[in-house]
């Protein structure tokens, strides 16, 4: 189950960088931020402008961690949408990180024997769950739809040109559908999933058009996404 614990797993190396950077050589500067660091904790740092552009032109031995990487990345984006909740960072962050290892992003859980490659099938399987499971298949749902339409907007638009495949408003449809039906679920708030999922499907495509811009600009530089 992808949870919204991106923060949580960040090391004090990872904290370190981020003082590295932000502080810019500045002995003095770097001690503000150290006192900043200790008053406040992690997150106005993780907020600064100019980290996400510090991340990506680093030249030090220090290289940012993926979960450090990934949650500045979807964190800021997600602010220059004005979409502010953290917790929603949170959760996109270990989404894009876990959907990008190996099949991950076609099954509704690691260890789950059935893999779907579209969301038609993702929608016949939920038909059919209950419990627990039913629970991971909407979230799934909401999550498949927001990988692709999010990060791969150029393959659907292409689909539908040469295929007559639906187009993102379809994606927006479905993965809201999934995201809010996930956030009434009982285990939402198990898994304290509820505000995450609710946001979700309320700025569906906000949030989806955010991930666009996080693919073009950072995961698929050069690559026209719109």
């Amino acid at each position: 189950m992808i949870l919204a614990n991106m923060r949580g797993r960040l090391k004090a190396g990872d904290l370190q960088l981020v003082l590295l950077l932000l502080s810019r050589g500045s002995a003095v500067r770097r001690a503000s931020l150290e006192q900043r660091l200790e008053r406040e904790g992690p997150d106005p740092l993780l907020d600064a402008p100019e980290l996400p552009e510090g991340l990506l032109k680093v030249r030090t031995m220090l290289m940012p961690s993926e979960v450090l990487f990934f949650y500045v990345m979807v964190r800021h984006a997600l602010l220059q949408a004005d979409v502010a909740e953290p917790d929603v960072a949170d959760y996109l962050a270990a989404l894009l990180l876990e959907f990008g290892q190996r099949d991950r992003a076609q099954r509704v859980d690691w260890n789950d024997d059935q893999s779907h490659r579209y969301l038609v099938d993702i929608v016949s399987d939920l038909e059919s769950s209950s419990g627990s499971r039913r629970f991971k298949v909407l979230a799934h749902l909401g999550n498949y739809a927001l990988w692709l339409a999010g990060l791969f907007p150029h393959y659907i638009e292409a689909r539908r040109i040469r295929r007559g495949g639906p187009d993102v408003t379809y994606y927006d449809s479905l993965g809201r559908r999934g995201y809010a039906m996930a956030s009434d679920h009982e285990l939402a708030d198990r898994y304290q999933l509820e505000r995450v999922f609710s946001t979700a499907a309320e700025r569906f495509p906000t949030i989806r058009s955010a991930l666009n811009d996080l693919s073009e600009k950072v995961l698929f530089p050069g690559r026209e996404m719109h």
